[in-house]
C-alpha cells in the first residue's frame, strides 16, 4: 500500500471570494484506501476545501493531484473522471423522482435520453442491492426516511466508479441510530477500495470513524493530517476552537467542546428546584398533518427551571407538538396551560405575549428570512400582532439589534446585512437573542445545534443553562441522545404520536432506545 500513489495531494491551495479568503496556502497529502476526517468550526473552510477538490470552485489557486495526476480546477467533469465524488449536505436528488430515475439522472446528468423503465429498475435494483441499501427503484425520493436518501446519494456517487469518496456534514441530518448505519457503510467501502474524505463537526465522531485527522481554523490548515490514534477529544478540540477558548468555557459546558460526555444527568450548577408546571399539556391530541403521525394522548408538564428533553426517531410527533404547543394546529382533545392559563384556544401572538418562545427547527426557513436585513430579523419579535398603523422606529431597532447581537456574541458587520450571510452558529445566535428575553417562560428548542459547530455547541448549550437558573422552562427536541442525556433533568420518548417512555438520570441508553423503536420500558 505504501508504493501506491495518495488518494489525494494539494499545495498551495487558496480560494478568494472577493477581499474574503476561504482557504489560506493549504498544503497536504492524503493516502488512499482510508477514512479522512476533516474538522473545524462553522467558516473554517471545510465546504471550501471540499468543493474546490471536486471541482466545483473556479477560483480556486493552487494545485490538485488525484492519484498523482493534476486535476484541473473548477471542472467538475474532470473530477469525476477522475473518480472524485461529492455527497453534499443538501441533497441534491430530484425529490420527485423515482430511485432509479434519480440514479440515472444523477449518472447521467441528462434527462434527454430514452429509457425503458423496465430495464431502468432492474439495473439500479441489482446496484443498491450489492451496497445495501434499503430502497426499491421505484420508491420516490421524497417518500424515504432521511438517512435511505443519504444511501441513495451515496449509491448514484459510487455508480460513476467512486475511488475518493468526499462527504460534506453526512451526519448533521441523522439521528444516532443512523450515523452508526452511515459509519458501517463507509467503513465497508474503505475496505472495499474507495477511499473516504469525510467532513464532521462532533468531535465524538470524529474519533469513531477516522483513521486520519485533518483541522482547519479560518482557512489555514492547523493540524493534520494525523493518525487517529494519535488524538484524543481534548487534544482535537484544542486544535479546533484553540486552548484558550476552551478554557474560558464554563466546566459544564466543556463537554460540547471536547464531546466527552459529563455523568448522566449531572450539572456542574444545579439546577433550579423544580416548581408546579409551568406548562401542562393533558390528553392532547391533533388531527393528521402532512407525512408525520397525528399526536395521541399527550400528557407532559415542564417546570420553572427545567429542562424536559424530547427523543424519538424524526417524524415520530416531534413537529405536531411544537405546532400544538404554539397554536398553529388546532386540539382536537385535551388543553395547554401556560403559567396557570389556559391557552388551549389562544393565538400564537398572544401566548408569545405570555412568553412563550420558538427556537424551530429549520434556522434558515422557519427562524429567518434569509434575504432581509439583520435587524429586521430581530425585529420581528416585537412586531408579531402589532397593529399596521403602529409606529416603528427602524433607528431605534437597529440599536436595539446591534445591542443584542454584541450581548449574544454574534460576528456581524452590520446589523444592515442580510441573514444569509451568516454562518450556522452565527444565525442560531441571532435567533436566540431574539427568542430568549426579559418577558421568555417557555422555550422550546428543536434542534437548537443541528450542523453546528464545537464553540457554537456549547454556546447554546450554555444559554440553555442560564436560561434554566432564571427560572424558566426549557423543552429540547433533539436527536442527538448525548446531548439529551448530559443536559437534560428529564427526557421523553415519542413514537408514533405517543410518549412511549418518561426517564430521569441516571438514563438508561437501551432502555431509551427501545422506546424510541417502539417497545417502551420507562
Amino acid at each position: 500500500m505504501s508504493a501506491d500513489p495518495p488518494a489525494l495531494a494539494c499545495s498551495g491551495l487558496t480560494i478568494r471570494f472577493g477581499d474574503f479568503v476561504a482557504l489560506q496556502d493549504v498544503t497536504l497529502t492524503l493516502g488512499r484506501y482510508r477514512i479522512h476526517a476533516v474538522c473545524g468550526q462553522n467558516g473554517a473552510g471545510k465546504t471550501s476545501f471540499a468543493r474546490a477538490c471536486a471541482g466545483l470552485i473556479g477560483s480556486a489557486t493552487g494545485t490538485v493531484e488525484i492519484a498523482s495526476r493534476p486535476l484541473r480546477i473548477g471542472h467538475v467533469a474532470a473530477a469525476r473522471e477522475a473518480g472524485v465524488e461529492l455527497v453534499h449536505q443538501s441533497f441534491a436528488l430530484p425529490p420527485s423522482f423515482t430511485v432509479a430515475e434519480a440514479m440515472e439522472f444523477g449518472l447521467s446528468g441528462s434527462t434527454g435520453a430514452i429509457f425503458f423503465r423496465r430495464t431502468l429498475n432492474r439495473r439500479w435494483a441489482k446496484h443498491l442491492k450489492a451496497l445495501g441499501v434499503e430502497a426499491k427503484p421505484k420508491d420516490r425520493i421524497r417518500d424515504l426516511p432521511v438517512e435511505t436518501q443519504q444511501a441513495v446519494e451515496i449509491a448514484r456517487a459510487l455508480a460513476g466508479d467512486a475511488r475518493l469518496l468526499i462527504l460534506d456534514e453526512p451526519t448533521a441530518v441523522l439521528a444516532p441510530g443512523a450515523v452508526d448505519a452511515l459509519f458501517a457503510r463507509l467503513r465497508r467501502l474503505r475496505d472495499s477500495g474507495v477511499t473516504i474524505i469525510i467532513i464532521l463537526h462532533k468531535v465524538r465522531e470524529v474519533l469513531a470513524i477516522a483513521d486520519t485527522v485533518t483541522v482547519l481554523r479560518g482557512g489555514r490548515l492547523v493540524d493534520g493530517p494525523t493518525e487517529a490514534t494519535e488524538v484524543t477529544a481534548e487534544s482535537l478540540a484544542r486544535s479546533i476552537i484553540g486552548a484558550a477558548a476552551i478554557a474560558a468555557e464554563a466546566p459544564e459546558d466543556q463537554a460540547a467542546l471536547v464531546g466527552a460526555s459529563i455523568p448522566r444527568g449531572t450539572h456542574a450548577q444545579p439546577a433550579a428546584a423544580v416548581t408546579a408546571p409551568l406548562l401542562s399539556i393533558a390528553g392532547a391530541a391533533t388531527a393528521k398533518t402532512g407525512d408525520g403521525p397525528a399526536l395521541r394522548q399527550i400528557d407532559l408538564s415542564v417546570g420553572a427551571g427545567e429542562i424536559l428533553g424530547i427523543a424519538g426517531v424524526e417524524g415520530n410527533g416531534q413537529q405536531p407538538l411544537v405546532q400544538a404547543i404554539a397554536g398553529l394546529i388546532p386540539l382536537t382533545a385535551g388543553r395547554l396551560t401556560l403559567d396557570g392559563t389556559d391557552i388551549t384556544a389562544m393565538p400564537l401572538a398572544e401566548r408569545r405575549r405570555r412568553g412563550l418562545r420558538i427556537i424551530p427547527f429549520e434556522r434558515n426557513t422557519e427562524g429567518l428570512s434569509l434575504s432581509s436585513a439583520l435587524w429586521e430579523n430581530w425585529a420581528a419579535r416585537g412586531l408579531l400582532g402589532h397593529s399596521a398603523l403602529s409606529l416603528i422606529n427602524p433607528a431605534k431597532l437597529r440599536a436595539e439589534a446591534r445591542a443584542a447581537f454584541t450581548t449574544w456574541d454574534v460576528r456581524f458587520e452590520t446589523v444592515n446585512q442580510p441573514a444569509r450571510s451568516l454562518s450556522g452558529g452565527n444565525a442560531q445566535k441571532v435567533i436566540l437573542s431574539r427568542e430568549i428575553d426579559e418577558a421568555a417562560r417557555l422555550i422550546i428548542l428543536a434542534q437548537p445545534t443541528r450542523g453546528l459547530d464545537i464553540g457554537a455547541t456549547a454556546f447554546v448549550w450554555h444559554a440553555m443553562r442560564e436560561a434554566r437558573k432564571r427560572g424558566l422552562g426549557l423543552i429540547l427536541i433533539s436527536s442527538d441522545l448525548d446531548e439529551l442525556f448530559d443536559i437534560s433533568d428529564r427526557v421523553i420518548v415519542l413514537q408514533g404520536g405517543s410518549i412511549a417512555g418518561d426517564f430521569t438520570a441516571p438514563y438508561d441508553l437501551h432502555a431509551v432506545g427501545t422506546a424510541m423503536v417502539g417497545s417502551a420500558a420507562a
